[in-house]
C-alpha cells in the first residue's frame, strides 16, 4: 500500500513538472515559467492552459512543479522562473530576510488545509513528544501547524519538527513512519491520506480564523518591466478560477484534476467542493484577503526566524496589476 503511495507521490511531482504548450503557439507569444506546489489550488492554472485562456492572450505557460518553499524562493530570486504560486507567508519571508524584492500581485486561496494525524492520535494534546511534519520549518503553514498546537496546550519545545517538503512528501512520510504524528495537508492529499488510515481532525482556518494562504508573487522588477504580461497572465488565471467554479462545469473539472493530479474520481469529487464550496477554499476571482493577511503577519511575527516582526501589509502587496486585469475582464 505504501509502496503504491510512493508511486502516486512521484507521479504527481513527474504530472506536473511536465511542459504543457499549446499546440497553436505563435513565435511572438510570450513564455513564461510558473513554479506551483502539487494540489488543487491549480486548478485555475490548469483550466487556463487546457481552455486556452492563456493561449489567446499570447501566453505560453510551462507549470513546474517545486517539492519545498526553498527550491522555490531560490528559483524566483534566481530568475529561473517568472511567476510563483504559493503560500503568501513566502514572499514575506524573502522580503525580511533580502533574498529578493519580491511582490504579492493577487490572492488565490486560505491555503484549503486541514490538521492530519496518525490513527491513534485522538486529541491534539497527544501529540506532545512526538513528531509533527513540515514543508520547511520557517513557512506558512508550519506556522498554522504551530498555532494549531499552540491554542491547544503545546508550545514548541513540546514536539520534534521534521521538514519534508510539500503536501504529498508530508503524506508519504506520516505513512512511511507513524511516529511522524501530524501534519498540515491540502486537497487532494488530505483526502488520499484518511482513505490510507490516517485522520482528519479539521481545517486550519477552522483553529486560527482568516488566513491568506496561496497567493501570487514575482519579482518587483520584473513585475514593472512586464506589466503587460502579468496583467493577461491574471485575467487568464481569474478566467480560469471562473470557468472551474461554473456548476456547468463540474465534470469537466474533475476530470482535469484526475487527468493532472493521476487522482482517482473519487478523490476528485471530494475535493472540487473544497474549492468552490461556500465557505473556505478558493477566493472568487483570485482575490487578495487583507484581514487573512494580517493574521498571516501575526504568525510570521510569532514563530518566524528572522529576527525582525514583519513590516505593514503594503510593503508586501502591490495589487494595481490585479485591479488592471480585473477591469479588463
Amino acid at each position: 500500500m505504501i509502496r503504491s503511495i510512493h508511486r502516486l507521490s512521484l507521479g504527481v511531482l513527474a504530472a506536473l513538472a511536465a511542459i504543457a504548450l499549446s499546440p497553436a503557439a505563435r513565435a511572438d507569444d510570450v513564455h513564461l515559467v510558473v513554479n506551483v506546489f502539487a494540489g488543487l489550488q491549480n486548478l485555475p492554472l490548469f483550466a487556463a492552459q487546457d481552455r486556452g485562456f492563456f493561449a489567446k492572450r499570447g501566453l505560453v505557460v510551462e507549470i513546474q512543479n517545486t517539492p519545498n518553499s526553498q527550491a522555490q524562493r531560490d528559483g524566483l530570486a534566481q530568475g529561473k522562473l517568472q511567476i510563483a504560486h504559493a503560500a503568501v507567508d513566502n514572499a514575506v519571508y524573502m522580503a525580511e530576510t533580502g533574498a529578493a524584492d519580491v511582490v504579492i500581485v493577487a490572492g488565490g486561496d486560505d491555503g484549503m488545509n486541514e490538521l492530519v494525524v496518525q490513527p491513534e492520535i485522538r486529541s491534539i494534546a497527544d501529540i506532545r513528544g512526538k513528531t509533527v511534519v513540515v514543508d520547511a520549518v520557517n513557512t506558512a503553514f508550519a506556522f498554522q501547524l504551530y498555532r494549531i498546537l499552540e491554542l491547544n496546550g503545546l508550545g514548541k519545545g513540546d514536539y520534534e519538527i521534521l521538514p519534508k517538503g510539500g503536501s504529498p512528501l508530508r503524506m508519504k512520510s506520516m505513512l512511511d513512519d507513524k511516529a511522524n504524528a501530524a501534519a498540515v495537508l491540502g486537497p487532494p492529499f488530505v483526502f488520499l491520506a484518511e482513505k490510507q488510515g490516517l485522520k482528519r481532525m479539521g481545517s486550519a482556518v477552522k483553529f486560527i480564523g482568516p488566513y491568506q494562504g496561496g497567493g501570487i508573487i514575482v519579482l518587483r522588477s520584473w513585475a514593472k518591466a512586464n506589466a503587460p504580461v502579468l496583467v493577461n497572465y491574471l485575467q487568464a488565471v481569474i478566467e480560469g478560477a471562473r470557468w472551474a467554479m461554473e456548476p456547468k462545469n463540474q465534470g469537466a473539472a474533475a476530470t482535469m484534476l484526475i487527468d493532472r493530479l493521476k487522482i482517482d474520481q473519487d478523490l476528485a469529487a471530494q475535493s472540487l467542493p473544497v474549492a468552490f464550496g461556500t465557505g473556505d477554499g478558493m477566493a472568487k476571482d483570485a482575490r487578495f484577503d487583507m484581514k487573512g493577511f494580517e493574521n498571516m503577519l501575526e504568525l510570521r511575527a510569532e514563530f518566524g526566524d528572522t529576527g525582525k516582526a514583519p513590516a505593514k501589509p503594503e510593503a508586501y502587496v502591490d495589487l494595481s496589476y490585479y485591479e488592471q486585469a480585473m477591469k479588463g475582464m
